[in-house]
C-alpha cells in the first residue's frame, strides 16, 4: 500500500502507530525527530508523513517548515497531545496553518487514523 514516514519521540506510540499501520498494509520507516525524518526523506521519500509536533531537537513545525522550503508534494498529517503549558489545539493549528493536509489530536482512534490518511492522499 503506501510508503509512510512516522516521526514520533515516544517509543511506546510510534510502536502502537507503526503496528495499526503495518497492520493495515502500509509500509512504514520510522524517524525519533525531525531531523532524522529530513534524513529518511533524502534517503527515500515516503508518500505520507505523520509527524509528532511536540519532539526534543528539531520538531514536527521544524519539519514541515524545512519540507515547504524545499518544495516537497509530500502530503503530512501533524500529530499531537500537547504539554501542560501548550494545548494540542494550539499545536495543530499552527501545523494547519503552514499546510499539513490533516490533523489528529493524540490519543487517537484506528478510525480517525484512517480517516486521517484518507483525506491526506485524496
Amino acid at each position: 500500500m503506501t510508503h509512510i514516514l512516522v516521526v514520533e519521540d515516544d517509543p511506546q506510540f510510534c510502536t502502537m502507530i507503526t503496528q495499526m499501520l503495518t497492520q493495515d498494509g502500509h509500509r512504514i520507516q520510522v524517524a525519533g525527530n525531525g531531523e532524522e525524518g529530513l534524513r529518511r526523506i533524502a534517503e527515500a521519500a515516503p508518500e505520507l508523513i505523520l509527524t509528532d509536533i511536540l519532539m526534543p531537537g528539531t520538531d514536527g513545525i521544524d519539519l514541515i517548515m524545512a519540507l515547504n522550503r524545499q518544495g516537497s508534494a509530500i502530503p503530512v498529517i501533524a500529530m499531537s497531545g500537547g504539554r501542560r503549558t501548550i494545548r494540542a489545539e494550539f499545536n495543530l493549528e499552527s501545523a494547519a496553518l503552514l499546510g499539513v493536509r490533516a490533523t489528529l489530536t493524540k490519543p487517537f482512534t484506528r478510525a480517525e487514523l484512517r480517516q486521517a490518511i484518507t483525506s491526506a492522499l485524496a
